[in-house]
């Protein structure tokens, strides 16, 4: 089976943020089917909806797979359900772990439950910009390049706390 490049956004703001991203980081690392090929730092940012609740840490993660987008997504909600991760009714609400299927290949995948490459990258810096550190010249399909995408957002109250690797 041939291998994909795949990239996973990771984000957290319950229960020790920096230790939900390290072991989800290690979870996809450990799985027999996905590689991890480059991790950018973690970056504290302010929730993107209510704002009564803690900043959210995120990430992004370059992986080879060779499972098929949903066997992926379904790895990735795995992961997150053994994390504590509750789906709630409230929306950009907190969470223990919350992890993204961003881009799969040059694939645009849009089924009931998943739509690849993710609808919001264009609009979330917290994605951007680490996503710009570990692939500047990504070009997402239908969206364009992460360096163009990233000029139209606002990452001054960015701040990398990590360098993911540790």
């Amino acid at each position: 089976m041939s291998s994909t490049t795949a990239y996973v956004g990771l984000g957290s703001n319950l229960e020790h943020p920096e230790t939900q991203l390290r072991s989800a980081l290690e979870a996809l690392a450990s799985h027999p089917r996905i590689e991890v090929m480059a991790k950018s730092s973690f970056y504290r940012n302010p929730p993107m909806g209510p704002q009564a609740q803690p900043d959210f840490l995120n990430a992004v993660v370059q992986i080879e797979t060779d499972l098929g987008p949903e066997e992926l997504f379904d790895v990735l909600v795995g992961i997150e359900n053994a994390h504590g991760r509750m789906r709630q009714v409230e929306r950009w609400g907190p969470r223990t772990l919350d992890l993204d299927l961003l881009v799969y290949d040059e694939e645009i995948i849009e089924t009931e439950r998943l739509t690849v490459p993710h609808p919001g990258i264009p609009d979330r810096s917290f994605v951007l910009k680490p996503l710009a550190e570990i692939a500047p010249e990504l070009v997402i399909p239908g969206m364009g390049s992460v360096q163009h995408l990233l000029e139209d957002c606002d990452t001054y109250w960015m701040e990398a706390i990590s360098d993911g690797a540790g």
